[in-house]
């Protein structure tokens, strides 16, 4: 027997690697990107729809109900949001809209045809008093309207589907904190990061692969899905640095309440994630960033890929 999986937000970094996880076809205009899951291996017996913002607006509930009607996936894997956080601060029905409603889209539809619905979440869903990693059973407290509406989507799941938050994502497609810092030590001058907001780097190959994981196996509940290790914004750019073969000495800590321009967002102090449920479920973690990291650079310094400060 066939499984069919719809992938929603295809055409994004997360997306784009969960359907190549998934054995899929890269959306048109995309760039396949290497799969780095726990043995490489391709899941067999799945058919894979990976459905880009052009192909599927989220936030147009005729078009998902007729969509996923037609289609009838055993499982949704939805990706899809908009994850531009100052801009969602600016435009907050937008934001509600793509990333609340659309959910809300998606949930009915999968329940009409009996499908398994997996949303991705964010670690932004918490206000980041806490001073340990946060659990999933832990209270949220968004502090931003991008995190608000996402806390929305996690709203409109029905219960029995699973909800994976995440933090900081990086990948091969789509602009990043990667791409941002190698574009930016192509220049010259100082470099600044903010060292006050702590949190866990992810990368999309390795999250994909878990995405798939719970996804094929139907896990039920929120889980916390990270790379392994905290650190911050300042750190971690002088991690890339170093690991592309930059001078990580440019790079110079700000605090956050010292940017200038300031952020319209506010962000939460510390996002650190928990991955309690993978762990007490005896379910592997992801590997260490820095390894996430390597790989990554591997693959955006590989002959014929794109421009490394594309997105």
């Amino acid at each position: 027997m066939v499984l069919r999986v719809l992938v929603t937000g295809a055409g994004g970094q997360l997306g784009h690697d969960v359907a190549v996880a998934l054995g899929g076809q890269v959306p048109p205009g995309g760039r396949r990107a290497r799969l780095f899951g726990p043995d490489g291996a391709v899941p067999s017996g799945v058919d894979v729809v990976a459905a880009a913002h052009r192909d599927l607006a989220v936030e147009d509930r005729t078009a998902v109900l007729a969509a996923v009607d037609g289609l009838r996936p055993d499982v949704v894997v939805h990706a899809a949001a908009w994850t531009a956080v100052d801009a969602c601060e600016g435009d907050p029905d937008r934001a509600f809209s793509v990333n609340a409603l659309g959910t809300r889209h998606l949930a009915e539809a999968a329940s009409r045809v009996g499908a398994h619905l997996v949303y991705v979440s964010t670690d932004y869903v918490f206000d980041g008093t806490s001073p340990d990693p946060y659990r999933e059973w832990d209270p949220t407290g968004p502090l931003s309207v991008y995190g608000r509406s996402k806390l929305g989507g996690e709203r409109e799941c029905p219960p029995g589907s699973t909800i994976v938050r995440t933090s900081w994502v990086c990948g091969a497609n789509g602009a990043n904190m990667v791409k941002t810092a190698l574009r930016l030590a192509a220049g010259e001058g100082p470099l600044r990061f903010v060292d006050d907001q702590h949190g866990c780097p992810t990368f999309t190959a390795d999250l994909a692969a878990a995405i798939v994981t719970l996804a094929l196996d139907r896990r039920p509940g929120v889980f916390h899905v990270t790379n392994q290790g905290p650190t911050t914004w300042f750190a971690f750019v002088r991690a890339v640095l170093a690991a592309a073969g930059h001078d990580p000495g440019r790079v110079e800590p700000v605090a956050t309440a010292d940017l200038v321009p300031p952020r319209p967002a506010p962000r939460p102090a510390n996002s650190v994630l928990d991955n309690a449920a993978l762990r007490l479920s005896g379910l592997p973690l992801l590997p260490p960033w820095e390894d996430g990291l390597e790989r990554l650079l591997r693959v955006l310094s590989a002959p014929g890929s794109a421009d490394p400060a594309s997105g």
